[in-house]
C-alpha cells in the first residue's frame, strides 16, 4: 500500500499531516509535482517532479498506483481514475471520494467549469479551516488503521 499525494495544490499543513503519518505508520508517501517539493528526511517519504503540462502529475499517478492504494487530491478526474483502478481518493479537506459520489462530483465540476467559462465568476473555495483538517486527519487515521500494520 502507498500513499500517492497530488503535491502541487496541497496545502503545507495537509502535507506535514501525511509526513508524520507515513512515518507512524511506515507507510510509503510520494508527492507528485511539477516543481520541487520539499520533504522530509525520511525512507518511507519521497517527492517525485515531473513536467510542467496539463495533468502531467495526474497522469504520473495514475500510471503508478495499484488497487488499494491512497491518492490525496482535490481533482476530482484524477480522484475517478483512481477509483476505477481500485485505489481510495481523499480531499485535502477530507473528502472521501466513492463509487457512490464521484459521478455528481463530476458533473458539479462541469456544471461549474461551464459557467466560469461563460463568463459567471464562481470564486473559489473557501480557505481550509480547523474542521477541514480535522476531517482529514480522521479519515487518513482510518484508512491507515484498516490497511497498514502500526
Amino acid at each position: 500500500m502507498q500513499i500517492w499525494c497530488d503535491a502541487d495544490a496541497c496545502p503545507v499543513v495537509i502535507k506535514e499531516i501525511l509526513f508524520k503519518a507515513a512515518n507512524r505508520t511506515q507507510t510509503g508517501l510520494t508527492l507528485v509535482a511539477n516543481q520541487s517539493v520539499q520533504v522530509p528526511n525520511s525512507k518511507y517519504i519521497r517527492s517525485l517532479r515531473v513536467a510542467s503540462g496539463f495533468d502531467v502529475a495526474d497522469n504520473e499517478i495514475v500510471k503508478r498506483l495499484q488497487a488499494g492504494d491512497l491518492v490525496i487530491t482535490s481533482d476530482i478526474p484524477l480522484a475517478a481514475e483512481a477509483i476505477e483502478k481500485g485505489a481510495t481518493a481523499l480531499s485535502p479537506r477530507g473528502e472521501l471520494y466513492t463509487l457512490e459520489n464521484i459521478r455528481s462530483r463530476l458533473n458539479m465540476r462541469d456544471f461549474m467549469e461551464s459557467m466560469r467559462a461563460s463568463g459567471v465568476n464562481t470564486g473559489g473555495p473557501p480557505p481550509l479551516n480547523q474542521s477541514d483538517r480535522q476531517q482529514f486527519a480522521n479519515h487518513l487515521d482510518r484508512f491507515l488503521a484498516k490497511n497498514t500494520h502500526e
